[in-house]
C-alpha cells in the first residue's frame, strides 16, 4: 500500500516536474477558529486610530485582494506612496511588502497597525478596543485561553492571510492536465517562457520568490522609488528593486507596479518588456500574454465564501 501511495505522489508530481509553474495546491492546512478570527480582525475599521481604515480598506476582496487606487488612503485622508499589493497567495511569497522587509505574514501584519499614514495604532491601543469587545474577549478566550494579546491579533490576522490561497485557475488544471488551453492561451504560455518573463515570474506564485530590478535592462527612473530594497539594505545596487510581484488573479489587480501608476496590463507589459527584456513587444504578443494571464485568475478563497457575523 505504501509503494502505491508513493507512486502515486510521484506521478502527481512529476505531471508538472518539468514546468516553471507549479500549481496552487487544492488545499492549505490552516487552524480554522484562527482564521475565522482573523478574518473579523481583518475586516475591523475599529483597528484603526480614527475607526475609518482596516486591512481590507486596502486589500479588496471584490479587486483579487489588492487596493484598485494607485496608493492607498489612510486614517483622516492620509496619502500613502505605495499600491499595496495582493494579500490573495501572499503566504506563498518568500517575503512580504515590494521590498522584503518583513520576513513572514505576521511581521507583515503588524506594519500597516502602526503605521502612522495607515492605521495609526499601537499595541496598548489594540488589545485595549479588543479587551472592551465582549465578543472578542469570548473568542480570544476560546481560540488563544486567554483575554486579547496584540500578538495573538496578528497571529489570527496571519493565520486569515494563510488561507486566502486561490486555487484552480484554468491554468492550474492545464498543469494537471484536466483541461486544455486555448491556441491563443497556448501561445501566450510559450512567448512567456521564450521572450524571458519566466525568468523572474515562476514557481507557485508566479513570482514573488525573489528580488529584480526595474529597468534591469534600459534603466528606468521613477520620481519616487520607495519602497525599493535600498530603503531595507541602504545598497546603491538595490535602488529600483523590488520583490517581484505575483502574477496570480493579476487581471483583477490592476492598477499596476509598486506605484500604481500603470492603470492597464497592456501598458505594465509593454513597460516590462522594453525595460527588463529589452525589446518592445508586438501588439499580437502582449494579446497573447494576456490571454495566458486571463488564466490565472483562481477560485475565490473558500474562508470568503463562508457566511458570518462580524463582532
Amino acid at each position: 500500500m505504501k509503494r502505491i501511495i508513493l507512486l502515486s505522489i510521484y506521478l502527481i508530481v512529476s505531471v508538472w516536474a518539468n514546468e516553471p509553474i507549479q500549481p496552487i495546491p487544492q488545499h492549505i492546512d490552516y487552524d480554522v477558529s484562527k482564521a475565522t478570527l482573523g478574518k473579523y480582525l481583518f475586516i475591523d475599521p475599529n483597528l484603526s486610530s480614527d475607526g475609518t481604515v482596516a486591512c481590507v480598506s486596502c486589500h479588496s476582496f471584490e479587486t483579487g485582494g489588492a487596493d484598485p487606487r494607485p496608493v492607498s488612503i489612510g486614517v483622516k485622508g492620509r496619502k500613502g506612496s505605495v499600491n499595496a499589493p495582493t494579500v490573495y497567495n501572499s503566504y506563498f511569497n518568500f517575503r512580504q511588502f515590494w521590498n522584503g522587509r518583513a520576513k513572514d505574514l505576521k511581521e507583515q501584519a503588524e506594519g500597516p497597525l502602526h503605521n502612522p499614514v495607515e492605521m495609526d495604532m499601537n499595541p496598548e491601543d489594540v488589545e485595549a478596543y479588543l479587551r472592551q469587545n465582549s465578543t472578542y474577549r469570548t473568542l480570544f478566550k476560546k481560540v488563544y485561553g486567554t483575554e486579547p494579546t496584540y500578538q495573538q491579533t496578528l497571529d489570527a490576522i496571519a493565520e486569515f492571510e494563510k488561507a486566502l490561497y486561490t486555487p484552480n485557475a484554468k491554468f492550474d488544471r492545464y498543469l494537471r492536465h484536466e483541461v486544455e488551453l486555448s491556441e491563443e492561451e497556448s501561445q501566450g504560455y510559450y512567448l512567456f517562457k521564450t521572450l524571458g518573463c519566466i525568468t523572474c515570474h515562476n514557481g507557485i506564485n508566479i513570482g514573488g520568490n525573489s528580488y529584480q530590478k526595474f529597468g534591469l535592462i534600459i534603466p528606468y527612473t521613477w520620481e519616487n522609488c520607495f519602497p525599493d530594497r535600498f530603503a531595507v539594505t541602504q545598497n546603491p545596487q538595490d535602488k529600483n528593486v523590488y520583490k517581484v510581484p505575483t502574477l496570480r488573479n493579476i487581471t483583477l489587480t490592476a492598477p499596476y507596479f509598486h506605484n500604481g501608476s500603470v492603470l492597464t496590463l497592456k501598458e505594465a507589459l509593454q513597460k516590462m518588456g522594453y525595460h527588463n527584456l529589452g525589446f518592445d513587444l508586438s501588439p499580437d504578443e502582449i494579446t497573447a500574454l494576456i490571454a495566458f494571464m486571463k488564466t490565472l485568475t483562481g477560485e475565490q478563497p473558500k474562508i470568503l465564501q463562508e457566511s458570518d457575523t462580524t463582532p
